[in-house]
């Protein structure tokens, strides 16, 4: 039986994949999303099919972004800088990383990532999907000093997130990112 090829969908801003199925997509072609607080994401998984499997997406963050919130779980995962410098928060410790440094963060690990050096770097991030996922907020005095750490220990995604905005602007990013 045949896979069929995903739908896309153009915009102003590039193109998206809408649907489950196999595809091609070139980023310089690709609709982004930059979001207040997190620099920019390029919605590689279709919102209503997003992957089984693995979660996957291309990360644009300039100086002071961070990816996210100090945090574990229990899925393996990497990330492969492909463009600029940025600073891994790792088990409370900074280490910079610069183009084509790779991160393999087997489960549990704390981590985050913050756009550091002088421009946007871009990072390719791939992780498991468990059917059931775990997920932890530490408090960290080290992403802390980067605005990515909980104030409190939690397991409640939006109790780390609360405050934070979900809202984004689509747009197009012009390759290569500046």
């Amino acid at each position: 039986m045949a896979v069929e090829e995903a739908h896309t969908e153009e915009t102003p801003y590039g193109g998206y994949v809408t649907t489950a199925g196999w595809f091609v997509h070139n980023l310089q072609e690709a609709l982004a999303v930059r979001f207040e607080q997190g620099g920019a994401l390029y919605p590689l998984e279709p919102q209503e099919a997003p992957f089984r499997d693995i979660g996957v997406n291309v990360r644009v963050l300039w100086p002071g972004d961070a990816n996210g919130l100090y945090h574990h779980e229990d899925a393996q995962e990497g990330f492969l800088v492909l463009f600029g410098e940025c600073l891994l928060i790792v088990e409370e410790q900074e280490r910079p990383l610069r183009q084509w440094d790779y991160f393999h963060c087997p489960p549990g690990t704390r981590h985050v990532i913050v756009g550091a050096g002088t421009g946007p770097c871009v990072v390719f991030m791939i992780g498991a999907r468990p059917e059931q996922e775990t997920l932890a907020y530490p408090a960290s005095d080290v992403a802390a000093k980067y605005g990515a750490s909980v104030s409190k220990d939690t397991s409640d995604r939006d109790e780390a997130y609360a405050g934070r905005s979900d809202d984004f602007e689509p747009l197009h990013l012009p390759w290569p990112v500046r």
